[in-house]
């Protein structure tokens, strides 16, 4: 009876860690899905030829000449503090740096790789300076790794389309990828990984289950994206299954994501044309910026938007006023972002919605209209509306339309508050 009743305490106790677990990643993932806005960045010694990071390997860059560039590589201007500055000035509460994109490179002094930033001119861990700096501003910092990794002997493609190796060895890359992902948590404890890489058919849905289980067992609270797996949105956009997904959130690239109130989700994009540094690449309005900020928060997601910081180590200083002005309309307008559910109507190219407590924001998009049209809310009343930043603003409404009149004068997105006399976060998605 005795032995009985300790093997049931024991079962117990294991199932309130489980729940204890669980319960810690919940947690996680409500907040971060709150900070709504982050930063994406991707750099490495790439950055020296300007081309794309991973993908230029072999095609615009010959292979043995980028996977030497790394002794190039020698950012003396790279200053941690001024790129987490950027980010914090932006409004962005949470950093993702590529540690390790697919061309295998480490931003960090891995023990289990040479081919890292220990063994380039500069020296200088990357990863612990902006760990570092994260800490300091109060900003979330996170990590890319990729799955893929085209410079490992042991993964079984060496190139985007290559063929298999028969030398490869996927159980013991498989290892090396478990201990870089515990040096990384050990040395860096980041808040969140995000994964990429997982298309190739070397990888499969059961390494990412287990990849995905070895972290929670390392980190409880941590959480990831759901690159570990094969079902996720991606750049097509599609209407995934979130049962089949490895991973806690997805994500849809270059695109805004579809309206989802049950899914977390998170669509990045780069500020310019090229994730990693490109010269003179193509950027990004602030019109157009906010539009993608705003029609992601109301579809309910996050945005992770990307910069590639040049081969001295500065962003450019052109990407970095764009970033201020974003942060200096989200000092505005940031209670209609920060913390709010998005719909309950579905973003379009007009106007975009979210909402918290008795508040729905309605943020105007199409500045060249005249007025914008929302299908008439069931069973409540608008007591007031207001600009954030700005006075009283004249509505008009029927049984089936509110009419809100367009300032003439706005040439970019900003925001009506619309109070009501109930919840505006339980009205049902149109």
């Amino acid at each position: 009876m005795r032995f009985s009743k300790i093997i049931i305490a024991i079962m117990c106790g294991l199932l309130s860690l489980v729940v204890t677990a669980q319960n810690s990643k919940t947690k996680s993932l409500q907040s971060f899905m709150e900070d709504r806005f982050g930063m994406f960045i991707h750099w490495g010694p790439v950055a020296l030829r300007g081309t794309e990071i991973g993908w230029s390997r072999g095609r615009e860059v010959p292979v043995e000449a980028y996977d030497n560039l790394y002794k190039e590589f020698n950012p003396v201007l790279f200053d941690a503090d001024a790129w987490v500055a950027a980010a914090k000035n932006a409004g962005m509460k949470y950093l993702t740096i590529t540690a390790r994109h697919h061309d295998g490179f480490c931003l960090w002094p891995t023990r289990f790789t040479d081919y890292n930033i220990m063994q380039t001119p500069f020296k200088v861990d990357v990863v612990g300076a902006l760990k570092k700096a994260c800490d300091k501003a109060g900003i979330r910092f996170c990590i890319y790794y990729s799955v893929l990794d085209w410079y490992h002997p042991d993964y079984p493609i060496h190139i985007t389309k290559g063929k298999v190796d028969p030398k490869s060895n996927m159980a013991r890359y498989v290892t090396y990828m478990k201990k870089q992902l515990k040096e990384l948590i050990d040395l860096y404890d980041p808040f969140m990984f995000w994964f990429d890489g997982q298309w190739e058919a070397p990888w499969n849905d059961k390494l990412g289950k287990e990849i995905y289980d070895y972290l929670h067992a390392l980190k409880p609270e941590i959480i990831t994206n759901n690159r570990l797996g094969k079902e996720f949105a991606a750049m097509a956009n599609k209407k995934i299954d979130p049962s089949k997904m490895v991973g806690d959130y997805d994500t849809p690239e270059q695109v805004v994501g579809k309206l989802n109130m049950e899914m977390p989700w998170e669509s990045c994009f780069t500020i310019c044309k090229q994730w990693a540094w490109k010269p003179n690449d193509q950027m990004k309005s602030l019109k157009e910026c906010l539009a993608i900020l705003l029609k992601t928060v109301g579809g309910n997601g996050n945005l992770l938007l990307n910069v590639g910081p040049m081969p001295d180590g500065r962003i450019e200083q052109r990407q970095i006023e764009r970033l201020a002005e974003i942060g200096d309309w989200l000092r505005i307008n940031g209670s209609s972002v920060y913390g709010t559910k998005g719909g309950p109507y579905t973003p379009n190219d007009d106007f975009a919605t979210t909402r918290k407590g008795n508040k729905l924001f309605v943020h105007i998009l199409n500045t060249d209209t005249t007025t914008i049209g929302l299908l008439q809310i069931p069973d409540r009343k608008i007591v007031k509306a207001y600009r954030l930043g700005g006075g009283p603003v004249k509505w008009e409404e029927d049984k089936e339309w509110i009419k809100i009149p367009v300032d003439k004068d706005a040439d970019i997105p900003y925001t009506v508050v619309l109070e009501l006399d109930k919840s505006a976060i339980t009205i049902p998605v149109f």
